[in-house]
């Protein structure tokens, strides 16, 4: 997947106090089936990138008797 980097800080609405979002390119999200199509599509582009290797989700396996102890 590759994600981009906001440009700037978002910044905070003064009616509502929620974050504003003045890069719409923040938004913008594209997954690729392999890592060297992401790395292909971002070097094509004169895109810089850093790879994060994705993290393995725990699994807490539990019965459901035990949300009654």
């Amino acid at each position: 997947m590759l994600d981009y980097l906001p440009r700037e800080a978002t910044p905070v609405d003064p009616l509502t106090g929620w974050n504003g979002l003045a890069d719409m390119r923040a938004e913008v999200k594209l997954h690729f089936p392999t890592l060297d199509a992401a790395k292909a599509y971002a070097d094509r582009h004169g895109i810089e990138y850093v790879v994060v290797p994705a993290s393995r989700p725990k699994l807490k396996l539990q019965a459901y008797a035990d949300n009654f102890r």
